[in-house]
């Protein structure tokens, strides 16, 4: 994939701030396009940018968005697909389909809907129904397995999503299959739709759950391109048969300083000053490269 950007094994200075650039601007488009649309989740949205950035925008994924159907590709499912606005917004970007069809966001007659369909090119399932994402990842890794196929699966979850028992039975799946192609990572918020995780039902201690069904799992900063990168750049000299499991803590909400880990931005859209505001804290400039 030509994203512009390939990593080494040591991820630079100019290199995160291309990143973190590129992350910007996507939450701005994420911003406009449910603006125009009067729909969407955005804050969900902007808590796993930085995680979809350091994935799509470093040659970790092995993607073509000229050939989306390439066989050797890479999956990426989106497990929690209440932020397909971003996801839309990547692809675009990357190239699977034209960047102006992203203002037609649940518009009458586009395809792009409030949650991810396969039908678009780059989305490989339908995820609107929350707990089904890291089946389907299974499932196609352990096909991968089968077929002495190379290309991974990653899929991205919400930490809301992990009350639902399917993300356990999936989880409990993948370590017996050794699908050690398989990465699951989770959006770890804190918050779900109405409130906060530790108010009504508690999903920690996260990391040891995950270890004691078999996976090897990583805590790192999800707004981090640092550690995010340093993880991907060691995917290739894993030697485990356990699948991976990333742990990435964020915040709801991220960029806009009013949303962040308030749960009432779940699905609210910003108007009036309230714009204002976000369009100013979403400024291009925020990150100049020295």
């Amino acid at each position: 994939m030509d994203s512009g950007l390939s990593l080494s094994r040591q991820i630079t200075a100019k290199q995160i701030r291309r990143l973190q650039k590129k992350a910007n601007w996507l939450r701005r488009k994420v911003l406009e396009m449910t603006v125009k649309a009067g729909a969407g989740h955005i804050a969900p949205s902007l808590s796993c940018m930085d995680i979809l950035v350091s994935l799509h925008y470093t040659g970790i994924l092995r993607i073509r968005p000229k050939n989306p159907k390439w066989s050797d590709r890479d999956r990426f499912i989106l497990s929690k697909g209440q932020a397909a606005v971003a996801l839309y917004a990547v692809l675009a970007d990357l190239g699977f389909f034209p960047t102006p069809e992203l203002m037609t966001f649940t518009c009458q007659g586009s395809r792009l809907g409030g949650h991810t369909e396969d039908t678009i090119p780059g989305v490989e399932a339908f995820t609107g129904s929350l707990g089904h994402g890291l089946a389907v990842a299974a499932g196609i890794a352990l096909a991968a397995k089968m077929d002495k196929k190379s290309h991974r699966c990653f899929a991205l979850l919400g930490d809301g999503e992990c009350h639902e028992g399917s993300v356990w039975e999936a989880a409990m799946f993948a370590p017996q299959h050794r699908l050690n192609n398989l990465v699951a990572i989770i959006d770890h918020n804190g918050l779900s739709a109405t409130d906060f995780l530790k108010n009504y039902l508690d999903i920690g201690p996260l990391k040891e759950k995950w270890e004691a069904f078999g996976w090897e799992a990583m805590i790192v900063d999800g707004h981090s391109f640092q550690e995010l990168c340093s993880v991907w750049c060691n995917l290739e000299s894993r030697r485990t048969d356990k699948p991976l499991v990333i742990i990435a803590s964020t915040v709801k909400g991220k960029g806009v300083s009013f949303m962040e880990n308030k749960p009432i931005w779940h699905y609210r859209i910003p108007v009036g000053k309230e714009l204002k505001v976000a369009r100013r804290e979403l400024s291009l400039n925020k990150f100049k490269e020295k």
